[in-house]
């Protein structure tokens, strides 16, 4: 907990040290966020769709 803590601090004095790090945008990480929420919400809908339908698709 104490490594933690001091990576922290760290990470905060570079940010005070150096404002423009390169960091990643704010829309970006939105834009991730996004990304994701679909995908897993795609995948979940066709797990649904399987588990529902697993025994009409078996002979297929």
């Amino acid at each position: 907990m104490l490594q933690l803590t001091i990576r922290v601090r760290e990470g905060f004095g570079e940010a005070a040290r150096r404002p423009d790090r390169g960091d990643i945008s704010i829309t970006t990480v939105i834009i991730w966020v996004a990304a994701v929420t679909g995908a897993l919400l795609i995948a979940g809908t066709i797990a649904v769709v399987i588990a529902k339908y697993n025994g009409n698709l078996g002979g297929l």
